[in-house]
């Protein structure tokens, strides 16, 4: 077959490539920014998938925003692509100012308890009695936030997209001579 490798990579080799590029991390960023700027969805689609990764990441569930961005964004007809994307709004910087807001959101949302919730870690924090807790005003909580970042962001994104759009194919279209 055309273009097939004479031996096979291991799975480690493949593993291994996928941790650390075989050319570089400048040269792999470089590539992941040409494939972005080159994404032939409308606009609306960019700005609707960006919308879902940055609402997802409002959620409390760090280790699938990934996962649960690309689902909502293939749902609601956004672009895949801006989705997984957008997640990356959730970052050190910002996961402390979501978690916070999302949780004094959902505990208003509760009921409001006067009294302040007093988190206790130190026996682990898998066990159930200890996390839902936190884990249920948060995730409550974080569909108003994550609902105000996320059109926040379509508001934002949608015209930059329709702009770039606009001059990229004004810069490729044959110059008329007078």
């Amino acid at each position: 077959m055309l273009f097939r490798r004479r031996e096979a990579e291991s799975f480690f080799e493949r593993l291994r490539v996928h941790l650390w590029p075989r050319r570089s991390w400048s040269r792999s960023t470089r590539y992941i920014v040409h494939r972005v700027r080159r994404l032939s969805a409308t606009p609306h689609a960019v700005a609707l998938g960006f919308a879902a990764g940055v609402f997802v990441s409002a959620t409390p569930f760090i280790g699938v925003h990934m996962l649960m961005s690309a689902a909502l964004a293939w749902i609601i007809g956004g672009s895949i692509v801006a989705a997984i994307l957008g997640t990356f709004v959730g970052n050190p910087l910002t996961y402390p100012l979501f978690w916070v807001s999302t949780f004094e959101v959902g505990r208003l949302m509760l009921g409001g308890a006067s009294d302040k919730l007093r988190i206790d870690l130190s026996s682990g924090i898998f066990q159930t009695d200890k996390l839902w807790p936190l884990l249920k005003p948060m995730t409550l909580g974080a569909l108003p936030v994550g609902l105000v970042l996320a059109t926040l962001s379509y508001v934002l994104v949608r015209p930059a997209v329709n702009a770039y759009q606009h001059r990229r194919r004004a810069l490729r279209s044959p110059v008329e001579l007078q």
